[in-house]
């Protein structure tokens, strides 16, 4: 038997963290994406720290996100956001999902870039719409037609998600089935062989 598929979670953890060699973990896509859920789970299984930069915003600004947005415009909102994910940034490995927004920065990309590893949850319109309607809180889509302007966010953004070190499609599926997608395609691109729950090819 292939000696590789023998490796154990806690071994698989272990090489992943060495490998991150200090970097971070960076989940960006749109909202909905399942960023932070997916994102808590895989810093659980790797036993990495794990940051929201929307609550680390809040808590900066003792303001919620659409508070924040209604009274400073978005514009400021993203200046805040910038710095607030280049200081979470420091001091890794650990895991951090971002805002919706977030990797449309250029400056905050590059910082990514040279500190993380960005990791692209993709997902199509009827999930995102079906996911965002459970919740009232998100304020580009305070509008008479939410899915249009979902469309319109995904047609903007999507290509320049799709800069990200890696995509990982993520679908009405355990959360676990897509953490071990993640992990397994950290693996691949960290050279450090099978991931975990990866099975025998077939």
């Amino acid at each position: 038997m292939d000696p590789a598929l023998n490796i154990s979670a806690d071994d698989t953890a272990s090489m992943l963290r060495d490998r991150l060699a200090g970097r971070t973990i960076v989940f960006v896509g749109l909202m909905g994406a399942g960023k932070t859920v997916i994102g808590r789970k895989v810093a659980q299984t790797l036993e990495l720290p794990f940051l929201d930069s929307d609550h680390e915003i809040e808590d900066v600004s003792r303001m919620t996100v659409p508070e924040l947005f209604e009274r400073y415009g978005e514009g400021e909102f993203r200046a805040l956001e910038q710095r607030v994910i280049e200081r979470l940034l420091k001091d890794g490995p650990k895991v951090v999902s971002t805002g919706g927004g977030a990797f449309m920065n250029e400056y905050t990309r590059r910082c990514i870039a040279e500190n993380g590893i960005s990791v692209w949850l993709k997902a199509d319109l009827d999930l995102l719409m079906d996911r965002v309607s459970k919740r009232q809180n998100r304020p580009l889509l305070k509008n008479t037609d939410p899915r249009a302007v979902m469309e319109k966010l995904m047609n903007e953004r999507y290509p320049v998600y799709a800069l990200a070190d890696l995509t990982v499609v993520t679908r009405d599926v355990k959360r676990e089935t897509i953490a071990e997608e993640v992990i397994d395609a950290l693996s691949g691109h960290l050279g450090g062989g099978r991931g975990i729950g990866e099975g025998v090819d077939g």
